[in-house]
């Protein structure tokens, strides 16, 4: 199962063709709901105003190569490694569940338009590193959803608990896991076999559900992170710090309340 394409074997009852408009029907779907979203909320407008904003304060004007090197280190420290989230059961989920996504859709892609006809010759390494890509996303996914949600964490609000912001975590939960079941099945090859189209159905409707969600999930979100990063640690060095005051050199004094339990409220 691991080195089987799964579209190259859909691709035998479905023209591959099909399954190509559906990727980019998703992409334009993206596109369309992130668009809107900063339409309506106007994020980008208030993080150009705000830096715009934030350099009349600056203390210091960066040289070309020092906005290079903190741009630089924000991809390689916040971006890539998430290194905000701190060393912890946090950071490795939300770690497991986005290098998995990534290797899920760039093999998805690669495999639908590149290998999904069945007289193609799929590489074995990228049915392998879709599976994988699906395995730790759902890893991640789960342990996120059941153990490191704030409000289930450290509001003892219930798992099942839903809201509209679950709506991106959940259907990226769902793709994965139906994907993979349905590759499952589809493998096993038994005559008369109807229950891998079912999960295939499941596979689509979550498709649909996460990127036509894009507008009222927090998809867009991973599209402003990435700006956002950089925006704070650009302020930081030219001394604007997005017109917030200095850090206090006082010392901190919580209490001896702050011993009793390891912290874990937001």
């Amino acid at each position: 199962m691991l080195f089987v394409n799964p579209f190259s074997v859909l691709a035998e009852s479905v023209s591959p063709i099909f399954l190509q408009i559906f990727v980019i029907a998703m992409i334009i779907l993206v596109i369309v709901g992130t668009l809107v979203d900063i339409i309506h909320k106007k994020n980008v407008k208030y993080f150009f105003e705000n830096a715009k904003k934030a350099k009349l304060s600056a203390t210091k004007k960066l040289t070309t190569g020092e906005k290079i090197s903190v741009i630089s280190k924000t991809i390689v420290s916040d971006i890539a490694t998430t290194s905000e989230l701190g060393a912890g059961k946090r950071r490795a989920a939300h770690l497991l569940g986005m290098y998995g996504t990534i290797l899920f859709w760039i093999s998805s892609v690669i495999m639908i338009f590149c290998y999904s006809s069945p007289s193609s010759d799929t590489p074995t390494a990228w049915p392998f590193i879709w599976h994988i890509g699906a395995i730790m996303t759902v890893l991640g996914g789960c342990w996120f959803w059941f153990f490191l949600r704030v409000d289930v964490y450290s509001e003892a609000q219930p798992w099942y608990r839903i809201i509209k912001a679950d709506l991106f975590v959940l259907a990226l939960i769902a793709t994965s896991l139906f994907g993979l079941i349905w590759s499952y099945l589809q493998n096993l090859n038994l005559n008369e076999r109807w229950d891998d189209k079912v999960f295939l159905v499941f596979y689509i409707v979550s498709n649909l559900i996460l990127f036509g969600g894009v507008y009222w999930s927090k998809f867009a979100h991973m599209f402003y992170k990435p700006g956002a990063a950089i925006q704070k640690n650009l302020a930081e060095a030219d001394g604007s710090r997005d017109n917030l005051p200095p850090e206090s050199d006082a010392p901190k004094q919580f209490g001896l309340g702050i011993t009793r339990e390891d912290p874990k409220h937001y």
